[in-house]
């Protein structure tokens, strides 16, 4: 019985108290976070070459 109450409890809170975005505030999140994932590998990016640069200066390949 304990299963069932539980269940029922998972299906009250997800239909009724929990508050979905819309298409239009999911489709602004995907934008922001696509953006954002793209500038940090940008930024990672940048530091890995930049690191291999040092890396090169200070042990030149034979």
């Amino acid at each position: 019985m304990k299963i069932v109450n539980y269940f029922k409890e998972v299906y009250d809170e997800l239909a009724h108290k929990t508050s979905w975005p819309t298409m239009q505030e999911l489709g602004n999140s995907v934008v922001v976070v696509s953006i954002a994932s793209l500038v940090i590998a940008l930024i990672v990016f940048l530091m890995d070459a930049i690191f291999n640069l040092g890396m090169d200066l200070v042990f030149p390949a034979m």
